[in-house]
Order: structure tokens, then sequence, then C-alpha cells
């Protein structure tokens, strides 16, 4: 389907009043002029909060378990933090990876981890309620369906011991969202290099956190394999996604940039024998991606070229380009003149294929996460598919399509069209 783009603004600040007056004195009440649509928006919103309401939904049965659901929707918001918790740790101990092989006793798991029965009676009983673990005949302990789906795929196991560097950058929020030096000292933001500016690195010290553990600083190609190592066994989810949605057959030659280790690219090779395929990424990753793929037989359809899509000039030839879980990792800027390059570089009929997760216009709860993480890593940014279509459009494609996708929670798919 064609994505048409339709874009409307709602101010919430009246332009009679202006910005320095409305922020000088938060204190003051600004009163600004609603509609009736807004006043009656208001009046639903504090009845629905009102102690009557909620006297008489939890007393009537039709009504009851809509004040429950509501009810736990806010609990859950507070939760959020010690349920990570109990799923890091659940893998940090080795505790899902035990109860997958067979079901145990709490004596056997406290064994098995080395922690006291009346300690670790906490964990387990908190991840039955989640759902990692479940209770099982004999007073023992079996994997759960959510702990199931964890341990048997490493890109999630990966990702959950990879967001403790994000929730240990939110432990202050605030610092973050008022200036850029709290995104510059964020542990996140140092796990992806690639995110600093020339000038970023020439004013940035080490984070001391980083100094010590598992995410201690690395030098150039160590940290080039980490975030590559990182982004290989997370991405599983996306290529399918994006390989049984869209037809590569009419290609003859395409372009991954920002290739990574070559996992979407070999996906590709491996599906369709008469591909040619080049794939462009840092010198440090591209270094690893060829040593990875030098004993395969499709490495002489590939091309590896080494180089950086925001100084470097994009490699003509192909008839189809790619962007995995690229333009999201990168400001407004830099992403609309990589959409430039790459149109100015295509043939008439050549397309670009855009995958990534991306935000909802109306909301979503997984958008809140996005937000967050590429706001940590230093200049990401979720967008929507009109936001990211517009781009494209005022890059110079013509037609723009929204690929339907039957887990866009893994990733959205934008087909842009060159005439």
């Amino acid at each position: 389907m064609t994505l048409n783009i339709e874009l409307k603004r709602y101010p919430s600040i009246s332009p009679a009043m202006g910005l320095s007056q409305a922020s000088s004195n938060p204190s003051t009440p600004v009163e600004v002029k609603l509609d009736w649509r807004e006043r009656f928006r208001n009046r639903i919103d504090r009845w629905m909060v009102s102690p009557q309401l909620y006297r008489l939904s939890v007393s009537t049965f039709f009504t009851r378990w809509y004040t429950q659901k509501r009810t736990r929707e806010v609990f859950d918001l507070m939760a959020g933090f010690v349920h990570f918790q109990v799923l890091l740790n659940c893998l940090r101990l080795g505790v899902l990876a035990r109860v997958q092989q067979s079901p145990c006793s709490l004596a056997e798991l406290a064994s098995h981890v080395g922690l006291p029965p009346d300690r670790l009676d906490r964990l387990v009983w908190s991840a039955v309620s989640l759902k990692l673990m479940d209770q099982r005949s004999g007073a023992r302990y079996g994997i759960g369906p959510l702990g199931a789906l964890v341990v048997s795929y490493p890109g999630i196991e990966a990702m959950v011991e990879h967001n403790a560097l994000l929730y240990a950058d939110m432990a202050d929020t605030p610092q973050m969202l008022k200036s850029p030096e709290g995104v510059d000292n964020a542990q996140m933001h140092h796990y992806w290099p690639y995110t600093f500016g020339e000038q970023a690195k020439k004013r940035i010290t080490p984070n001391p956190v980083l100094a010590t553990g598992p995410h201690h600083e690395l030098d150039a190609a160590q940290s080039s394999e980490r975030y590559s190592q990182l982004m290989s066994v997370s991405q599983n989810f996306v290529i399918q996604e994006i390989i049984d949605n869209y037809d590569f057959m009419h290609h003859q030659c395409v372009l991954d940039i920002g290739c990574g280790l070559g996992r979407f690219a070999s996906t590709l090779a491996q599906h369709h024998t008469g591909l040619e395929l080049l794939l462009m990424d840092l010198p440090e990753v591209v270094k690893l991606t060829e040593r990875s793929h030098v004993n395969t037989h499709y490495v002489s359809r590939m091309r590896f070229i080494p180089g950086s899509f925001k100084t470097d000039p994009i490699p003509s030839g192909a008839d189809l380009v790619t962007l995995v879980r690229v333009a999201h990792d990168h400001c407004d800027a830099d992403v609309q003149a990589l959409l430039g390059k790459i149109h100015a570089g295509l043939p008439s009929g050549g397309r670009l294929l855009l995958a990534e997760p991306m935000a909802d216009a109306r909301g979503d709860r997984q958008d809140a996460y996005f937000h967050f993480y590429l706001m940590a890593m230093g200049e990401g940014r979720l967008r929507t598919p009109q936001k990211l279509s517009s781009m494209m459009q005022h890059a110079g494609f013509s037609r723009v399509e929204l690929l339907s996708n039957p887990m866009p929670t893994h990733a959205r798919i934008l087909i842009a069209h060159k005439t």
C-alpha cells in the first residue's frame, strides 16, 4: 500500500501566548481557551478518577474487571524495574538455564546457584509470577512460557544483559534530559562509539563506571567487535521479518549500509543465489565482517567496503539499498543527508528498504523503551513511519510504501522508489 503523508500540527501553546511568558513562571496558572471537545474530555478525565466512580466500579460485577485491569497497569508502571531485575538475575545466576534442563526443587536450585533457600525463594516466587518459571508437581520448579523464550534465543539473553547499562544510565534520567553532558557520560553512549562526533571525541573523557567490570573501556577494534556481536545476535527477528515480507527476486545487486557482521547479507546470499552484495560499514567492523565470511561458499558474490556514510561516498552499482536498524541510531540531519546520498546513487527504478522499530503515531508501550534507549546512545531517535516517509520524499524518492508485516514490534519496513 502507498503511505499517504498528512502532516498536522497541534500547538500546545497559543500563538498569542509567548513561550517566554509561558515558561518564565511555571507556578503561575496560564489560561488557555479550550474548545468544547477538550472541555468535554477534561470532564471525562476528572470523572474517571473520582472516588465515587471507583467505589461504584469495584462494587459492580460488569465494571470491576476494568478497574482491576487499570489498577494492575498502574502498578506495572511502578514495578517495571523490579521485573527487569528478576529477569536479569535469573539469567546471571543460571536459574533459568538450570530449570530448563529439568524441573528441580528449591533446595536443588539453591545448591546449584550457591544461595540459601530462604533468600532464593523470593527470586523464584517472583520468577513464577512473571511466567519465567512455573510450579511443577512434587514441589519442583520448571521453565515458564516466557522463560523458555528468553533462554531459547541468544539475542534476547544478550539484550537483557546489555539493558543493564540502560537501567544504570536512567538512575539519573533528569540529568540526561537536562543537558548534553548527561548523555555524554551515559554508559550506553560509550558502548556505541560510532555515535560520537569528531568534536565529541576530543572532549569526552572515559566514563569511570566503564573502567571496571564487563563493560570496561576497550580499544577501537575490541569495541567494534563487542557491539557488532550484539547487533548480530539480536538481529534474527528483524531479518526474518524482512525476508518473509519483501521479494528480492527482481534485484541484481544489494548495498547493505551499516552491515555489521553481515548477518542480513549472508541470509540474503543463501536465500537468493543470483544476488550480488555490497557490504558497507566502518573500517574496524568491515575487517571483522570480511574475516567471518572468508570461507563461505557465497563470499565471491560479496564486496566489502570500509567507510562512514557520514563522510564517504555511497558506492554505486546497486539497484537496492538496505538500512537495517541504522537510521534510528542517528540524528535527523545525518539521516536526511544519508537519504539524499542514497537517492543520488541509485539508478532510475532503484529502491531503498529501511527496516527498524518505529514509533506508533498514537503511542505504543514499546515506544517508551526505544525513546530513552536511543537518547542514551547519544543521537538516535525513534521516528514514525510518517516521519521517515516524509524524509525520504524530501530526499527525492517519488513513492514510499509501508509493508504490512506480522510482527511490527521487531521492525517495520518502508520501501522508497526512485523514478
